[in-house]
């Protein structure tokens, strides 16, 4: 990947005024109705097939942004067979965080400029000091850069290898398609458990927007939070630092300090106790002769970057 500059590696968003009501919907109506959800729930109308539907698909959208989209397509951290790569790139779709190439763009130049001048969301580049001015950052890592200027990573760049390959296009393209796919599938589950279409749509509330929200907002805290609090383990040259907590929402995303210091491996969790489902799961692909060229880092290259 050539090395550019925080202003010459970025390109127009097309069709600038539908990207941002986009943006706009896909933020503001899982918000929406989760707080519905809670009335509801609150109010007794919840049932165990919508806790069932909201499980499988936050396990399947997390597994396939984790392992998929961050792992797999971003930083190639082990070889699969098409078809995983297919399932994962559908997973990772479903919730809703953007198309694979544009997501994987804007990752890459993430480590590119990390908390300096073009990251797209450093916490930090950019931002007074003192108490208003960490808050301001946060809320800029977290979701206010997705309402910034209308332009994203330059794809050609950053993502040249998933343009050149013909399934990662076509899931590109058929993002929207996977989205909604991710709302029916709890929907039908729903209706499936309870033999009603009450049940289906419930269902789909809590295995649909409310899991888009959840799931939203893990991944959102990495961006923010793991630029701010938490421990760092290894020297990276920004601040990146490890959340222990977000560990298990994030399937292991939030080793976050650990990933910066060795971006291409395929495990996260590399100290003991480290909890890292992501990596258990590529390690099971591997045993099952579906996964190869794992990346691992030796102790010795662990080591070298200890603080």
């Amino acid at each position: 990947m050539e090395v550019g500059t925080a202003d010459s590696d970025m390109r127009a968003v097309e069709f600038a005024l539908v990207d941002r009501i986009a943006t706009v919907v896909v933020v503001a109506v899982p918000t929406a109705m989760f707080a519905l959800a809670v009335v509801f729930g609150w109010g007794g109308i919840l049932n165990p097939s919508d806790m069932i539907a909201l499980a499988i698909t936050y396990v399947l959208t997390v597994v396939g942004i984790g392992v998929g989209f961050h792992r797999l397509f971003t930083h190639r951290s082990f070889k699969t067979r098409p078809f995983i790569r297919g399932a994962l790139a559908i997973f990772g779709s479903a919730a809703a965080e953007g198309p694979v190439i544009e997501w994987v763009a804007t990752h890459r130049r993430h480590h590119q400029f990390s908390d300096e001048e073009g990251d797209p969301h450093s916490p930090h580049a950019g931002h007074a000091g003192g108490f208003l001015g960490a808050v301001r950052g946060l809320f800029h890592a977290h979701v206010g850069w997705m309402f910034g200027a209308p332009v994203r990573a330059d794809e050609d760049r950053y993502a040249k290898d998933l343009r050149a390959d013909p399934l990662m296009r076509f899931m590109n393209r058929t993002f929207v398609l996977w989205v909604v796919a991710g709302l029916a599938v709890p929907f039908g589950l729903g209706v499936a458990l309870t033999g009603s279409v009450v049940g289906g749509l419930t269902a789909m509330l809590w295995g649909g927007a409310v899991r888009i929200f959840l799931l939203h907002h893990a991944t959102f805290s990495i961006n923010s939070l793991c630029h701010c609090f938490g421990r760092r383990s290894f020297e990276t040259g920004d601040e990146s630092r490890n959340l222990a907590w977000l560990a298990i929402p994030t399937f292991g995303e939030a080793w976050h300090n650990n990933h910066h210091a060795f971006p291409t491996s395929a495990r996260h969790g590399l100290g003991r106790g480290q909890i890292d489902p992501s990596a258990r799961l590529i390690s099971l692909l591997e045993r099952l002769g579906l996964a190869w060229d794992v990346v691992r880092i030796s102790p010795e290259r662990m080591a070298s970057k200890a603080v």
